[in-house]
């Protein structure tokens, strides 16, 4: 986009070029492309801050300044636009996305940052001088100059409902949310209203960097030494990178020993792989395998007993993922591309089974907080019948007397109890397994016989977890 002025300049006023701030021109250019192509923050943004360091652009208190920016701006996203909506003389929707973006990211600056206001107003203006030109950038300044009057809690008293009148809208609006996902989330969860609200505000904060030693690769004690490594919280294999640390500069992490997990997701292969079984432990399978990282945790643990791990993944691209993440695994492993709805293995051919199947991912918006606007009620009508689908392989392909490991990274009851009763009921051989002892330490699991983990009680993800035996 062109830096000259639009129009003939007042006589004596000379024209001044908008000054280029590196840090909010990226963040710009990152949400520009999770709006426009569907992308993902956390996909997106590594490159383009890798891009700026190698040009010198960057140092790290500008790529932390950024990532701040993004992911702060994604979070607060439904907030924000009610803010933006009753200071704009238009329905939101008529507002050209590349200005909402700009003001989404002033209005982060001002109500969800220390930066000061006369900093966050002009840094937002010049960007939109940069970004959008010299006449758009005077509506963005307007605007700011609005949202600047009063405070978050100011903003959320006046655009929010009271909690009384509409519990669900009010929690939409104050902890930045679609409503559906807020009722959805409550259903799940049960109880009052303390705990909705801490879990939706556990969705808002951003998550620790966990890290997994590889069994018999790596061990928790070697990542330890890494600066600002904490023990993970339940997880023998977890470390925690307590202060955001980078785990591209971890030398276990770059040589495949070890590998950014969820404490959440190891918790669910550890609890498969310690289930209790009857007869031989030999063959198991992670039918949902990509990108790679339960498949990874579950083939070194295989290894120290001898056995072997089939990974198989749908999509040859993710299959690639779980070929590098496997990589190097001191055990035999295979790893293919293959439907799991349609398997090429024949029935009861292994004595582990994992199946995490694709979902909604509402139990990792801390970590991709944009899915949160993308996904609508009616996915799970697409989602349903591929999971139960993948449930019956699942099943199908243990053996006698075997166990399937059923999980989701979504608390959806559609997603989880609600797809395993489904196949209790069409199939007897079938019977749940406690799965709570197998995640030790761990507390307030619930009334089992299933697992469903929380952000705000567990500090994981929202997996959920489901071992089903196959009894004849």
């Amino acid at each position: 986009m062109s830096d000259q002025p639009r129009g003939p300049r007042k006589p004596g006023k000379p024209y001044r070029r908008p000054q280029k701030d590196p840090v909010r021109i990226l963040a710009f250019e990152a949400l520009r492309a999770v709006d426009e192509r569907d992308a993902y923050a956390n996909l997106v943004l590594p490159p383009l801050l890798r891009k700026a360091r190698e040009k010198g652009d960057f140092d790290g208190r500008d790529a932390a300044l950024a990532t701040e920016l993004v992911y702060g701006t994604l979070r607060r996203q439904g907030t924000y636009d009610a803010v933006i909506a009753s200071c704009v003389d238009r329905p939101l929707r008529e507002v050209d996305p590349p200005v909402l973006d700009v003001l989404s990211l002033g209005v982060h600056q001002l109500l969800g940052t220390r930066i000061p206001t006369h900093a966050a107003v002009s840094a937002s203006v010049e960007l939109a001088r940069v970004v959008l030109g010299d006449g758009r950038a005077k509506f963005v300044n307007a605007v700011l100059r609005k949202v600047a009057q009063d405070d978050l809690d100011g903003w959320i008293a006046k655009v929010a409902p009271p909690y009384d009148d509409d519990p669900e809208d009010n929690l939409a609006v104050v902890h930045s949310h679609p409503r559906w996902v807020v009722s959805a989330l409550w259903d799940s969860l049960g109880g009052g209203r303390a705990g909705i609200e801490e879990l939706l505000a556990a969705d808002n904060e951003r998550p620790e960097v966990t890290l997994v030693a590889r069994p018999g690769r790596s061990t928790a004690e070697e990542l330890l030494r890494e600066e600002s490594a904490v023990p993970g919280r339940w997880s023998p294999y977890a470390v925690r990178l307590a202060e955001g640390g980078e785990p591209g500069a971890v030398d276990a992490v770059r040589e495949g020993r070890a590998g950014v997990q969820d404490e959440g997701s190891q918790l669910v292969a550890l609890a498969l792989a310690n289930a209790p079984l009857e007869g031989r432990d030999e063959k198991w399978l992670d039918g949902c395998a990509g990108p790679g990282g339960k498949a990874a945790l579950l083939a070194a643990l295989a290894a120290e007993r001898g056995a072997m791990l089939l990974a198989s993944e749908k999509q040859p691209h993710r299959a690639g993922l779980v070929a590098k993440a496997l990589a190097g695994n001191p055990g035999p492993y295979q790893v293919i591309a293959a439907d799991g709805t349609r398997p090429p293995w024949l029935p009861g051919s292994f004595d582990r089974v994992l199946m995490d199947v694709p979902c909604t991912g509402l139990g990792a918006l801390r970590r991709r907080p944009e899915a949160r606007w993308r996904r609508r009620p009616e996915d799970l009508d697409g989602f349903g019948p591929l999971q139960r689908g993948l449930l019956r392989t699942a099943l199908d392909s243990v053996r006698v007397g075997g166990v399937v490991g059923y999980a989701t990274c979504s608390p959806h009851l559609a997603e989880t109890r609600a797809v395993v009763d489904d196949l209790l009921k069409q199939h007897p051989e079938a019977e749940l397994l406690d799965a709570r002892p197998l995640l030790p330490g761990v507390p307030d699991l619930g009334e089992g016989p299933d697992v469903q983990l929380w952000p705000h009680v567990h500090g994981t993800d929202a997996m959920y977890l489901a071992l089903i035996r196959r009894t004849g």
